[in-house]
Protein backbone atom coordinates (compact mmCIF):
# COMPACT_ATOMS: atom_id res chain seq x y z
CA UNK A 1 0.00 0.00 0.00
CA UNK A 2 1.63 3.34 -0.89
CA UNK A 3 0.90 5.00 2.29
CA UNK A 4 3.07 2.27 4.08
CA UNK A 5 5.95 2.76 1.21
CA UNK A 6 5.74 6.36 1.49
CA UNK A 7 6.10 7.62 4.79
CA UNK A 8 6.27 11.46 5.40
CA UNK A 9 8.08 10.73 8.60
CA UNK A 10 10.36 9.25 6.37
CA UNK A 11 10.83 12.29 3.89
CA UNK A 12 9.30 9.77 1.27
CA UNK A 13 7.54 11.73 -1.53
CA UNK A 14 4.91 10.08 -4.30
CA UNK A 15 6.49 10.80 -7.55
CA UNK A 16 5.59 8.76 -11.01
CA UNK A 17 6.61 10.94 -13.24
CA UNK A 18 9.48 13.47 -13.22
CA UNK A 19 9.68 16.92 -14.12
CA UNK A 20 10.89 16.03 -17.89
CA UNK A 21 7.63 14.03 -17.88
CA UNK A 22 9.58 10.22 -17.87
CA UNK A 23 8.27 7.58 -15.63
CA UNK A 24 10.39 7.09 -12.73
CA UNK A 25 8.05 4.58 -10.82
CA UNK A 26 6.74 2.65 -13.83
CA UNK A 27 5.20 0.19 -11.53
CA UNK A 28 3.19 2.43 -10.06
CA UNK A 29 1.94 3.96 -13.27
CA UNK A 30 -2.21 4.03 -12.52
CA UNK A 31 -3.86 2.46 -15.30
CA UNK A 32 -6.39 5.42 -16.70
CA UNK A 33 -8.22 5.25 -20.13
CA UNK A 34 -7.22 7.16 -23.02
CA UNK A 35 -10.11 9.28 -23.25
CA UNK A 36 -9.80 10.10 -19.56
CA UNK A 37 -6.36 10.97 -20.30
CA UNK A 38 -6.92 13.64 -22.56
CA UNK A 39 -10.30 14.97 -20.58
CA UNK A 40 -7.48 15.81 -17.82
CA UNK A 41 -5.25 17.16 -20.10
CA UNK A 42 -8.03 19.52 -22.34
CA UNK A 43 -8.73 20.93 -18.50
CA UNK A 44 -5.59 21.49 -17.37
CA UNK A 45 -5.25 23.94 -21.04
CA UNK A 46 -8.66 25.42 -20.70
CA UNK A 47 -7.54 26.07 -16.96
CA UNK A 48 -4.22 27.39 -17.66
CA UNK A 49 -5.35 29.60 -20.80
CA UNK A 50 -8.84 30.83 -18.47
CA UNK A 51 -6.76 31.36 -15.30
CA UNK A 52 -3.93 33.41 -16.88
CA UNK A 53 -6.76 35.73 -18.74
CA UNK A 54 -8.21 36.06 -15.86
CA UNK A 55 -5.76 37.90 -14.51
CA UNK A 56 -5.27 40.11 -17.85
CA UNK A 57 -9.10 40.75 -17.87
CA UNK A 58 -9.05 41.98 -13.59
CA UNK A 59 -6.15 44.31 -14.94
CA UNK A 60 -8.00 45.87 -17.03
CA UNK A 61 -10.68 46.39 -14.67
CA UNK A 62 -13.31 43.80 -16.40
CA UNK A 63 -13.13 41.31 -13.61
CA UNK A 64 -13.01 41.72 -9.14
CA UNK A 65 -10.48 40.61 -7.62
CA UNK A 66 -9.10 36.81 -8.90
CA UNK A 67 -7.20 34.29 -7.38
CA UNK A 68 -5.17 32.65 -9.57
CA UNK A 69 -4.24 29.16 -10.05
CA UNK A 70 -1.55 28.41 -12.59
CA UNK A 71 1.05 26.08 -11.56
CA UNK A 72 -1.46 24.16 -10.19
CA UNK A 73 -3.66 22.72 -11.97
CA UNK A 74 -1.95 18.48 -11.50
CA UNK A 75 -2.50 18.86 -7.78
CA UNK A 76 -6.38 19.67 -8.87
CA UNK A 77 -6.90 17.54 -11.88
CA UNK A 78 -5.51 14.49 -11.00
CA UNK A 79 -7.25 13.88 -7.82
CA UNK A 80 -10.85 15.40 -8.98
CA UNK A 81 -10.55 12.57 -11.73
CA UNK A 82 -9.45 9.75 -9.36
CA UNK A 83 -13.19 10.55 -7.41
CA UNK A 84 -16.18 8.80 -8.86
CA UNK A 85 -19.23 10.91 -10.57
CA UNK A 86 -21.26 10.88 -6.90
CA UNK A 87 -18.83 12.08 -5.25
CA UNK A 88 -18.68 15.74 -3.90
CA UNK A 89 -16.03 18.51 -4.93
CA UNK A 90 -16.22 20.93 -1.35
CA UNK A 91 -13.10 24.00 -2.66
CA UNK A 92 -11.91 26.89 -0.91
CA UNK A 93 -11.15 29.47 -3.91
CA UNK A 94 -8.47 28.13 -5.89
CA UNK A 95 -9.77 25.50 -7.71
CA UNK A 96 -10.85 26.18 -10.99
CA UNK A 97 -9.32 23.75 -12.91
CA UNK A 98 -10.98 20.84 -10.46
CA UNK A 99 -14.47 22.68 -11.01
CA UNK A 100 -14.02 22.50 -14.70
CA UNK A 101 -13.57 18.97 -14.42
CA UNK A 102 -15.99 18.29 -12.50
CA UNK A 103 -18.69 20.08 -14.44
CA UNK A 104 -18.79 23.53 -13.38
CA UNK A 105 -18.95 25.74 -16.81
CA UNK A 106 -16.51 28.12 -17.68
CA UNK A 107 -18.96 30.90 -17.46
CA UNK A 108 -19.75 30.00 -13.91
CA UNK A 109 -16.73 30.08 -12.70
CA UNK A 110 -16.39 33.96 -15.17
CA UNK A 111 -19.19 35.09 -13.61
CA UNK A 112 -18.48 34.38 -10.12
CA UNK A 113 -15.38 36.82 -10.45
CA UNK A 114 -17.32 38.95 -12.26
CA UNK A 115 -19.02 39.97 -9.29
CA UNK A 116 -22.59 37.80 -10.59
CA UNK A 117 -23.82 35.51 -7.65
CA UNK A 118 -25.05 33.09 -10.61
CA UNK A 119 -21.56 31.55 -10.86
CA UNK A 120 -22.35 29.88 -8.04
CA UNK A 121 -25.86 28.96 -9.43
CA UNK A 122 -24.27 25.39 -10.93
CA UNK A 123 -25.95 22.80 -13.22
CA UNK A 124 -28.62 20.41 -11.96
CA UNK A 125 -26.25 17.16 -11.23
CA UNK A 126 -22.86 18.99 -11.08
CA UNK A 127 -22.29 18.24 -7.24
CA UNK A 128 -19.93 21.29 -6.52
CA UNK A 129 -19.91 23.20 -3.33
CA UNK A 130 -19.86 27.35 -4.14
CA UNK A 131 -16.40 28.81 -3.87
CA UNK A 132 -15.83 29.43 -0.21
CA UNK A 133 -13.84 32.10 0.77
CA UNK A 134 -13.83 31.99 4.94
CA UNK A 135 -10.51 29.88 5.57
CA UNK A 136 -10.64 26.36 6.55
CA UNK A 137 -14.34 26.28 7.07
CA UNK A 138 -15.06 24.12 3.98
CA UNK A 139 -13.79 21.00 5.56
CA UNK A 140 -16.45 20.73 8.31
CA UNK A 141 -18.48 21.40 5.48
CA UNK A 142 -16.75 18.34 3.64
CA UNK A 143 -17.36 16.69 6.72
CA UNK A 144 -20.54 17.13 6.91
CA UNK A 145 -21.73 15.63 3.87
CA UNK A 146 -19.36 12.42 4.08
CA UNK A 147 -21.21 12.34 7.36
CA UNK A 148 -24.64 12.26 5.83
CA UNK A 149 -23.67 9.99 3.17
CA UNK A 150 -22.62 7.43 6.01
CA UNK A 151 -25.72 7.56 7.87
CA UNK A 152 -27.74 7.33 4.35
CA UNK A 153 -25.84 3.97 3.81
CA UNK A 154 -24.56 5.73 -0.01
CA UNK A 155 -21.46 5.31 -1.76
CA UNK A 156 -20.92 9.27 -1.90
CA UNK A 157 -16.95 10.55 -0.40
CA UNK A 158 -16.73 14.02 -0.76
CA UNK A 159 -13.42 15.40 -1.75
CA UNK A 160 -11.66 18.91 -0.04
CA UNK A 161 -9.09 21.37 -1.15
CA UNK A 162 -7.23 23.93 1.14
CA UNK A 163 -4.07 25.44 0.98
CA UNK A 164 -0.90 25.53 3.22
CA UNK A 165 -1.94 28.47 5.39
CA UNK A 166 -5.08 27.02 5.75
CA UNK A 167 -4.04 24.41 8.13
CA UNK A 168 -3.28 26.65 11.12
CA UNK A 169 -7.29 27.50 10.86
CA UNK A 170 -9.04 26.09 14.08
CA UNK A 171 -11.50 24.57 11.68
CA UNK A 172 -9.28 22.92 9.48
CA UNK A 173 -8.23 20.66 12.47
CA UNK A 174 -11.85 20.59 13.53
CA UNK A 175 -12.92 18.88 10.38
CA UNK A 176 -10.28 16.66 10.30
CA UNK A 177 -10.51 15.40 13.75
CA UNK A 178 -14.17 14.81 13.58
CA UNK A 179 -13.74 12.84 9.98
CA UNK A 180 -10.91 10.53 11.53
CA UNK A 181 -13.31 9.89 14.74
CA UNK A 182 -16.71 8.92 12.63
CA UNK A 183 -14.07 7.68 9.86
CA UNK A 184 -15.53 9.54 7.26
CA UNK A 185 -15.43 9.26 3.27
CA UNK A 186 -13.23 12.06 2.82
CA UNK A 187 -10.22 12.54 0.77
CA UNK A 188 -8.51 16.00 2.03
CA UNK A 189 -5.88 17.29 -0.40
CA UNK A 190 -3.74 19.95 0.93
CA UNK A 191 -2.28 22.31 -1.54
CA UNK A 192 1.14 22.81 -0.80
CA UNK A 193 2.10 25.90 -3.29
CA UNK A 194 4.73 27.12 -0.21
CA UNK A 195 2.81 30.19 0.44
CA UNK A 196 -0.26 31.58 3.05
CA UNK A 197 -0.31 34.76 0.62
CA UNK A 198 2.90 36.14 2.05
CA UNK A 199 4.49 33.76 4.80
CA UNK A 200 6.44 30.80 3.50
CA UNK A 201 5.20 27.34 4.19
CA UNK A 202 8.36 27.00 6.70
CA UNK A 203 7.13 29.90 8.99
CA UNK A 204 3.72 28.52 9.65
CA UNK A 205 4.29 25.42 11.24
CA UNK A 206 7.66 23.49 12.98
CA UNK A 207 6.02 20.22 11.45
CA UNK A 208 8.80 18.94 8.30
CA UNK A 209 5.50 17.86 6.55
CA UNK A 210 2.08 19.01 6.39
CA UNK A 211 1.39 14.86 5.36
CA UNK A 212 2.13 13.97 9.03
CA UNK A 213 -0.68 15.94 10.62
CA UNK A 214 -2.38 13.02 9.87
CA UNK A 215 -0.86 11.14 12.77
CA UNK A 216 -2.53 12.70 15.29
CA UNK A 217 -5.98 12.03 13.87
CA UNK A 218 -5.17 8.42 13.57
CA UNK A 219 -5.68 8.33 9.71
CA UNK A 220 -3.10 8.13 6.63
CA UNK A 221 -1.22 11.03 5.13
CA UNK A 222 0.65 11.08 2.57
CA UNK A 223 3.17 13.46 0.67
CA UNK A 224 2.50 13.59 -3.32
CA UNK A 225 4.41 15.52 -5.84
CA UNK A 226 1.00 18.26 -6.44
CA UNK A 227 2.86 18.19 -9.84
CA UNK A 228 2.57 14.64 -11.07
CA UNK A 229 -0.46 14.06 -11.91
CA UNK A 230 -0.22 10.51 -12.10
CA UNK A 231 1.37 10.78 -8.49
CA UNK A 232 -1.73 13.00 -7.88
CA UNK A 233 -4.25 10.37 -9.20
CA UNK A 234 -2.92 6.78 -7.91
CA UNK A 235 -3.13 9.06 -4.26
CA UNK A 236 -6.60 9.84 -4.47
CA UNK A 237 -7.37 6.73 -5.92
CA UNK A 238 -6.59 5.14 -3.15
CA UNK A 239 -7.86 7.19 -0.65
CA UNK A 240 -11.17 6.79 -2.52
CA UNK A 241 -10.71 3.19 -2.13
CA UNK A 242 -10.33 3.14 1.42
CA UNK A 243 -13.61 5.66 1.85
CA UNK A 244 -15.64 2.62 -0.20
CA UNK A 245 -14.22 0.35 2.56
CA UNK A 246 -15.38 2.41 5.39
CA UNK A 247 -11.93 3.22 6.47
CA UNK A 248 -12.62 6.55 6.73
CA UNK A 249 -10.44 10.01 5.42
CA UNK A 250 -6.90 10.54 4.19
CA UNK A 251 -4.86 13.25 4.22
CA UNK A 252 -3.38 13.97 0.64
CA UNK A 253 -0.44 16.95 0.62
CA UNK A 254 0.37 18.24 -2.69
CA UNK A 255 3.35 19.95 -3.12
CA UNK A 256 3.48 22.29 -5.43
CA UNK A 257 3.68 25.95 -6.18
CA UNK A 258 1.71 29.10 -6.83
CA UNK A 259 3.10 30.52 -9.98
CA UNK A 260 1.40 33.93 -9.65
CA UNK A 261 -0.07 36.39 -6.73
CA UNK A 262 -2.11 35.30 -4.29
CA UNK A 263 -4.91 37.42 -5.37
CA UNK A 264 -4.37 39.62 -7.86
CA UNK A 265 -4.02 42.20 -4.78
CA UNK A 266 -1.09 40.59 -4.18
CA UNK A 267 2.64 41.57 -5.49
CA UNK A 268 4.73 38.16 -4.91
CA UNK A 269 7.74 40.04 -5.42
CA UNK A 270 7.74 41.26 -2.46
CA UNK A 271 8.29 37.98 -0.43
CA UNK A 272 9.65 35.35 -2.90
CA UNK A 273 12.74 35.61 -5.34
CA UNK A 274 13.10 35.61 -9.27
CA UNK A 275 15.21 32.94 -9.12
CA UNK A 276 13.09 30.26 -6.94
CA UNK A 277 9.79 31.16 -9.68
CA UNK A 278 12.36 30.16 -12.30
CA UNK A 279 13.38 26.50 -10.58
CA UNK A 280 9.33 25.69 -10.73
CA UNK A 281 8.78 27.05 -13.91
CA UNK A 282 10.96 23.92 -14.76
CA UNK A 283 8.51 21.77 -12.96
CA UNK A 284 5.26 22.56 -15.11
CA UNK A 285 2.81 20.35 -14.37
CA UNK A 286 1.65 21.11 -18.00
CA UNK A 287 4.76 20.49 -20.19
CA UNK A 288 5.01 17.26 -17.71
CA UNK A 289 1.82 15.62 -18.75
CA UNK A 290 2.25 16.82 -22.44
CA UNK A 291 5.61 14.82 -22.48
CA UNK A 292 3.85 12.05 -21.04
CA UNK A 293 0.86 11.74 -23.48
CA UNK A 294 3.40 12.33 -26.33
CA UNK A 295 5.18 9.83 -25.07
CA UNK A 296 2.20 7.51 -25.40
CA UNK A 297 1.73 8.07 -28.74
CA UNK A 298 -1.91 10.15 -27.14
CA UNK A 299 -0.67 13.39 -28.35
CA UNK A 300 1.23 15.64 -31.17
CA UNK A 301 2.63 19.04 -31.14
CA UNK A 302 0.56 19.85 -33.46
CA UNK A 303 -2.70 18.65 -31.63
CA UNK A 304 -1.15 20.34 -28.76
CA UNK A 305 -1.43 23.76 -30.47
CA UNK A 306 -4.76 22.96 -31.61
CA UNK A 307 -6.06 22.25 -27.75
CA UNK A 308 -4.19 26.23 -26.96
CA UNK A 309 -6.07 28.02 -29.67
CA UNK A 310 -9.43 26.67 -29.03
CA UNK A 311 -8.80 27.24 -25.64
CA UNK A 312 -8.05 30.68 -26.43
CA UNK A 313 -11.00 31.29 -28.45
CA UNK A 314 -13.71 29.28 -25.79
CA UNK A 315 -12.01 32.21 -23.28
CA UNK A 316 -12.66 35.03 -25.50
CA UNK A 317 -15.99 33.96 -26.46
CA UNK A 318 -17.54 33.18 -22.89
CA UNK A 319 -16.03 36.42 -21.33
CA UNK A 320 -17.44 38.60 -24.28
CA UNK A 321 -20.79 36.89 -23.09
CA UNK A 322 -20.31 37.05 -19.17
CA UNK A 323 -19.54 41.44 -19.90
CA UNK A 324 -23.36 41.25 -21.54
CA UNK A 325 -24.54 39.89 -18.89
CA UNK A 326 -26.42 43.09 -17.35
CA UNK A 327 -26.65 44.15 -14.41
CA UNK A 328 -27.10 41.74 -10.91
CA UNK A 329 -31.01 42.11 -9.93
CA UNK A 330 -30.87 43.25 -6.58
CA UNK A 331 -32.78 40.42 -4.88
CA UNK A 332 -30.08 38.06 -5.95
CA UNK A 333 -27.84 39.46 -3.64
CA UNK A 334 -29.94 38.32 -0.59
CA UNK A 335 -31.78 35.41 -1.77
CA UNK A 336 -29.42 32.16 -1.83
CA UNK A 337 -28.10 32.83 2.08
CA UNK A 338 -31.07 30.30 3.12
CA UNK A 339 -33.11 27.96 1.02
CA UNK A 340 -36.30 30.33 1.93
CA UNK A 341 -35.45 34.40 2.98
CA UNK A 342 -35.08 34.60 6.37
CA UNK A 343 -37.25 38.17 8.19
CA UNK A 344 -33.97 39.54 8.60
CA UNK A 345 -33.03 39.30 5.20
CA UNK A 346 -36.47 40.10 4.00
CA UNK A 347 -36.26 43.83 6.10
CA UNK A 348 -32.49 43.92 4.78
CA UNK A 349 -33.75 44.16 1.48
CA UNK A 350 -36.56 46.11 1.80
CA UNK A 351 -34.45 48.61 3.50
CA UNK A 352 -31.72 48.56 0.84
CA UNK A 353 -34.32 48.62 -1.92
CA UNK A 354 -35.84 51.81 -0.45
CA UNK A 355 -32.53 53.38 -0.09
CA UNK A 356 -32.02 52.71 -3.86
CA UNK A 357 -34.95 54.55 -5.09
CA UNK A 358 -34.79 56.92 -3.14
CA UNK A 359 -31.28 58.05 -4.14
CA UNK A 360 -32.64 57.49 -7.79
CA UNK A 361 -30.49 54.36 -8.56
Amino acid sequence: MIFKDFDPLKGKMLQILDQNGKLVQPKLEPEIKKETLMKMYRTMVLGRVSDDKAIQYQRQGRMLTYAPNHGQEAAQVGSIAAMKDEDWLVLAFRELNAMLYKGVTLEQSYLYWYGNEEGSHFDDGVKVLPINVPIGSQINHAAGIAYAAKLQKKDEAAIVYIGDGGTSHGEFHEGVNFSGLFDLPVVIVIQNNQYAISTPRKKATKAKTLAQKAIAYGIPGIQVDGNDILAMYLATETARERANKGEGPTLIEAVTYRMGPHTTSDNPKLYRSDDEVKEWEKKDPLTRFKQYLIDKGYLTEAEDQALFEAAKTQVKETFQKVEQSGDVPLEEIFRYTYETMTPNLNEQYEEYKSYLEKAGA
